[in-house]
């Protein structure tokens, strides 16, 4: 019996698949977990519509993440920090402090999950940070680091 995948099944595949299997596993398991339905015409069609559907909020979704990453591109956000010995950061900038001044300066609430900083920031001065909105998408933020008086 074809079967359309309606959840991710260990040992059969991923969600949307169409997959060939027994008559009683179908019966006994597929069908009354709602892990799946019957492959017939009417199934096979909504698959095919929800396809489409996904495929056109997934590029909206990417479209409209290359136009914040444009805005991002365009400023710059300040963060204050104390002055420590020799004119350097007392303590460090991290992610979380990017992402606060980034939704208090600017309106943009950016996911301290997606700054993608190798190490945080211990100097003052201007950094690029690349910020990942999207799996196609990074934009580059500018941060200044400035000292605080």
């Amino acid at each position: 019996m074809k079967i359309i995948l309606l959840e991710d099944v260990k040992s059969l595949g991923k969600k949307g698949e169409i997959v060939n299997v027994s008559d009683g596993y179908a019966t006994n398991f597929v069908l009354p977990k709602k892990l799946g339905v019957e492959a017939n015409q009417k199934n096979l069609n909504e698959l095919k519509n929800q396809k489409k559907r996904d495929e056109k909020a997934a590029q909206e979704l990417l479209e409209e993440m290359q136009e914040l990453a444009k805005k991002i591109a365009e400023k710059s956000v300040e963060v204050s920090m104390k002055a420590g010995e020799g004119g350097r950061v007392f303590g460090s900038v991290s992610s979380k402090e990017i992402a606060t001044a980034a939704k208090d300066q600017l309106g943009f609430s950016i996911d301290k999950k997606k700054i993608q900083l190798a190490e945080p920031i211990k100097a003052f001065g201007y950094t690029d940070v690349p910020v990942k909105l999207h799996p196609q998408v990074t934009a580059t933020l500018r941060v200044h680091v400035s000292e605080k008086n």
